[in-house]
């Protein structure tokens, strides 16, 4: 593995010697110091093998050229642990305190990301997970006891940012609690410029922000949409149940 993600001996990865939260690593909000975050977002992606190229079958149904398997890099503590602390960065304030109160997640990426951002900002972190109605559709549900108290002030944090299902499935179950959304913070924007979500039972709309943009088309399955597809490429559905050719 290369060392832009873990140095000799499991160490601190090059250029993330700025702990989480530090004026370095926060910068002023700046275009440069979101470039630099950008830059280093892609650097561990592709470090770790995150980003690949091929004919995918993405979880929107859509196909796409490329694909960001996110466990690639998110089996690496180091890069969690860097990753995340540019997302609590968003939500600091000038001084380096939180600005919010609790940090929830989607299963299952979202769990490890919501913790880690929780962690570093010294509050509490939660996830909801997809629960089945009896007609087989599902929902999101914060379960085992998690409750969000009137007034708390919430950081909703995911992985990757495609169609914006995931974000969206997330509303209601926030929605609720007596707690207020006040952000969406996601790794990767690969969605073409997504910069709110609405929910679509209040209307209410919230931000989102995002480390990475990568611009990415997909494209509609057939020969007459998708050029991979066009071109007899076999299609791979990569994800939780395993790369196979479909």
């Amino acid at each position: 593995m290369s060392d832009d993600i873990t140095g000799a001996g499991g160490g601190t990865s090059p250029g993330s010697a700025a702990s989480p939260g530090s004026a370095e690593a926060a910068g002023s909000g700046t275009a440069a110091d979101a470039a630099r975050i950008a830059a280093r977002t892609e650097a561990l992606f592709r470090a770790s093998g995150a980003l690949r190229d091929g004919h995918f079958l993405l979880k929107s149904g859509r196909h796409g050229d490329r694909y960001l398997e996110k466990f690639q890099v998110l089996q690496y503590p180091d890069a969690v642990v860097e990753l995340c602390g540019f997302l609590a960065d968003i939500v600091r304030d000038p001084g380096g305190r939180p600005t919010v109160d609790v940090v929830v997640g989607p299963t299952t990426g979202g769990v490890l990301l919501a913790f880690e951002v929780a962690r570093q900002l010294g509050v509490r972190g939660i996830f909801a997970e997809e629960v089945r109605d009896a007609d087989d559709a599902s929902h999101r549900e914060f379960r085992r006891g998690f409750t969000i108290a009137p007034g708390e002030r919430v950081f909703l944090v995911d992985d990757i940012l495609t169609t914006g299902g995931s974000l969206l499935a997330m509303l209601p179950a926030i929605e609720a609690t007596p707690g207020e959304l006040v952000l969406a913070g996601v790794i990767v924007d690969r969605s073409g410029g997504m910069t709110e979500v609405r929910a679509e039972t209040t209307g209410r709309v919230t931000p989102v922000r995002s480390l990475w943009t990568l611009d990415v088309p997909t494209y509609e399955a057939g020969s007459a949409t998708c050029p991979a597809c066009a071109a007899g490429e076999p299609l791979v559905a990569p994800g939780s149940t395993g790369t196979k050719g479909v």
